[in-house]
């Protein structure tokens, strides 16, 4: 995000493994929240790509920086608006399911809308830098069909949403801090908005990892579910 390359590594080097050992403590305890555990890995991924980016700018090298603001962007346009909806879809009931699902397939035709097209026109993606901040702009195929503003809020919506209509209680903590993290950067930041909230949302899965060992997640809902069996 915004500041440096060292803060980008640094935030990578912490989530990874912190997100692979959510993913362990998921998979030996309640795997429905396997996806949800996943989240900091993948932020960490997405920090790694952005350090590249600022690294790749410092040496003015033109074609890592476009091949690392894609990688960045392939979270921020198709992760984000994918896996949350499925992981929130993996932890409802079944009767709650089919409206989850739709968050899942809005998130994916908006995603491919707005990421696959980068491939067949490099130039609609541009990076600039400015004194601790990478931006990241350009044409967007939906704004040849409606104003910006409107992608924005149905991207909001299918990021947001789901956490905040979600049963289980500690993903509703989650989605009030991404909703706080999504005011903040809007209020303070809004010329690098792209940056700022994907930093703020690797930040806050750090919650994530909190809640696979001591909340919702944790392993005792194994035991709870072995409890009934009997």
């Amino acid at each position: 995000m915004c500041l440096s390359a060292e803060v980008s590594f640094i935030a990578a080097a912490g989530l990874i493994p912190a997100g692979a050992l959510s993913m362990r403590q998921a998979w030996r305890g309640d795997r429905r929240y396997l996806p949800l555990a996943t989240l900091p890995l993948l932020f960490g991924l997405q920090q790694l790509a952005e350090g590249v980016v600022w690294v790749a700018g410092a040496g003015q090298n033109t074609e890592l920086i476009a091949t690392a603001s894609l990688i960045y962007m392939f979270f921020s346009w198709l992760a984000w608006p994918v896996w949350i909806p499925v992981s929130t879809f993996a932890l409802e009931p079944a009767k709650r399911k089919p409206y989850f699902l739709i968050f899942v397939i809005v998130g994916a035709m908006l995603g491919a809308l707005q990421y696959v097209p980068y491939f067949a026109h490099a130039d609609w993606l541009n990076t600039r830098f400015l004194s601790h901040v990478i931006i990241y702009e350009g044409t967007e195929l939906l704004d040849f069909v409606g104003r910006r503003e409107v992608t924005y809020a149905i991207y909001i919506s299918v990021v947001i949403l789901p956490l905040l209509l979600s049963s289980v209680r500690g993903v509703r903590i989650f989605g009030l801090l991404a909703l706080g993290v999504l005011i903040t950067t809007y209020t303070f930041f809004a010329y690098a908005y792209v940056s700022v909230f994907c930093f703020g949302g690797a930040l806050m899965s750090s919650y994530l990892v909190w809640m696979m060992f001591k909340g919702d997640g944790a392993p005792r809902r194994r035991l709870e579910g072995s409890f009934e069996a009997v």
